[in-house]
């Protein structure tokens, strides 16, 4: 699914209401209260929603990862590891996945978790075709084998199963009777490590710790998420102590806060990316070596420091080193010499290129500044059309731009980064590539169960795409956080996923 960010993270508006969360014993709740020992967290923007399965707004996304639980879920590195399935095994055949469900568990107002609620929520995600639908394209049955067990049948081999169950929030496990009854969207209830408490619209969202947390009771009481849209008004109220963590940063900030000793600074490599495409159904764009010029014709250095200060990392494919999956590719260095070269064989001369950015994702529009005055010394005259986002989705869906920069968000399997955007019929190749090579590659891929060999697909494929210029690749974004130094048990992930469930805060936090 692809997924972009509003001004380095995210998307937007609302929510309500207040709920108990687990005793000791089924059916039995105990009032939160709202404790001043609360992990204070500002984020930029509102979620617009709490429906897991429903909403795609980062900012939902930031609260409900630490409210619902998945099948599996993604560690550190990006493996996927048990979460509410304790253990899995699949069929010699590679078409039968059976999941052993963890015991005791139990969701914030005390009812048991069992396998009923693992197949009502994904059918619910196929029936309604609800966001993320597309997860389940290989998947033929889900049922209940028993209370504890969940059985999968998928039509092919399917090796990317656990990431598409895992990969992030939007597969979480629901309760039958929080939908039913209307709630969820502003009074979710999960089986995480926090519980959702209460709500003041255009200010915050309060958490209460789990204390029946199946991982271990959080170490805070609670997590209140304020709502701060201004990043240098949330870096104030950091250092102020009047929150204890942040991700809304200034890049410009960062060189500083490198040295400030106030605060505890982190910059992760993130699986985020940021491309260019050219409509390959316009001319001159269809020949490969134009496209290849224009490759050349860029500064990737001059981008990214235009666009993130230099917090990014200039990369020409979409997986970043650091990644299991990283493929090594150096091709494209800025050479205006054999851009001009790769010109004149394709028998082009001057050229004009329909730019399509969008305002409400500044750095398309500071990127086009610079490209604009990398291409002009080619003889390509680069037209920049800014336009609100709704336009250019349509705009894009129709084919109505010469080239277009937009960023792919929370891939973490390879095919999450390639099939829908350079397979012929991928659902989200607006820029009309097609090779058959290719194809036979993503196709492949898809269903090889051996690691190695399916690396080396991958690896086939990517160095294919880049080649082949289907996306011109800019650079992978970092994900940029602080905290207050008396926060400990934090990691910043390199899926940008915010997880407080080890969090603690030591007795020396600022008044």
């Amino acid at each position: 699914m692809k997924r972009v960010v509003t001004a380095v993270a995210a998307l937007a508006t609302a929510m309500l209401a207040a709920i108990m969360v687990a005793g000791c014993s089924t059916g039995e709740g105990v009032d939160l209260g709202e404790s001043s020992d609360n992990l204070i967290a500002a984020i930029a923007g509102e979620p617009d929603q709490l429906d897991p399965q429903k909403t795609s707004a980062y900012f939902s996304f930031e609260v409900l990862e630490n409210v619902f639980d998945t099948l599996v879920e993604p560690d550190a590195a990006l493996e996927m590891r048990p979460a509410l399935a304790q253990s899995w095994e699949v069929s010699p055949d590679q078409l039968t996945w059976t999941f052993r469900l963890r015991p005791g568990v139990t969701f914030h107002d005390g009812r048991p978790f069992t396998a009923d609620d693992v197949v009502y929520s994904y059918r619910r995600i196929i029936d309604e075709q609800l966001t993320n639908a597309d997860k389940f394209s290989a998947v033929t049955d889900v049922r209940a084998v028993d209370p504890m067990t969940v059985e999968i049948r998928v039509k092919q081999p399917t090796p990317n199963l656990l990431t598409n169950l895992g990969g992030f929030k939007g597969m979480a496990i629901v309760q039958r009777a929080n939908v039913e009854s209307g709630q969820i969207a502003s009074h979710p209830i999960g089986t995480g490590p926090f519980a959702f408490q209460s709500q003041k619209s255009g200010d915050s969202i309060t958490l209460a710790a789990n204390p029946s947390y199946w991982g271990g009771a959080p170490a805070v009481a609670g997590v209140t998420f304020r709502f701060i849209s201004e990043p240098s008004t949330a870096l104030s109220a950091l250092q102020a102590g009047e929150v204890d963590w942040t991700d809304s940063i200034p890049p410009q900030r960062v060189a500083q806060l490198r040295d400030d000793e106030s605060l505890h600074l982190a910059v992760t490599a993130s699986n985020d990316y940021w491309y260019l495409a050219l409509n390959e159904a316009r001319r001159p764009w269809n020949d490969v070596r134009v496209r290849q010029a224009v490759a050349y014709g860029i500064d990737r250095d001059a981008i990214v420091q235009a666009t993130s200060y230099g917090t990014a990392v200039a990369n020409q494919l979409a997986i970043p080193e650091g990644n299991p999956w990283h493929t090594d590719y150096d091709r494209y260095r800025y050479d205006p010499d054999e851009a001009n070269r790769l010109l004149d064989e394709a028998g082009v001369g001057d050229a004009t290129m329909d730019m399509l950015v969008t305002s409400e994702y500044p750095e398309t529009v500071t990127a086009a500044q610079v490209i604009a005055d990398n291409l002009a010394p080619l003889g390509i005259t680069v037209n920049i059309r800014t336009v609100d986002f709704a336009t250019w989705l349509d705009e894009q869906n129709s084919g109505n731009f010469d080239m277009l920069m937009m960023g792919w968000l929370g891939n973490i399997d390879p095919d999450d980064f390639y099939y829908a955007q350079h397979h012929t019929d991928g659902t989200s190749n607006a820029q009309k590539f097609s090779d058959r090579e290719v194809d036979r590659l993503l196709d492949a891929g898809r269903v090889e169960t051996d690691r190695a060999a399916r690396n080396d697909i991958y690896r086939r494929a990517a160095t294919r795409i880049a080649d082949e210029v289907s996306y011109i690749y800019l650079y992978n974004p970092s994900v940029i956080q602080a905290w207050v130094p008396n926060l400990s048990g934090y990691e910043a992930r390199r899926d940008g996923a915010v997880r407080f469930r080890t969090a603690d805060l030591s007795e020396d936090r600022a008044a």
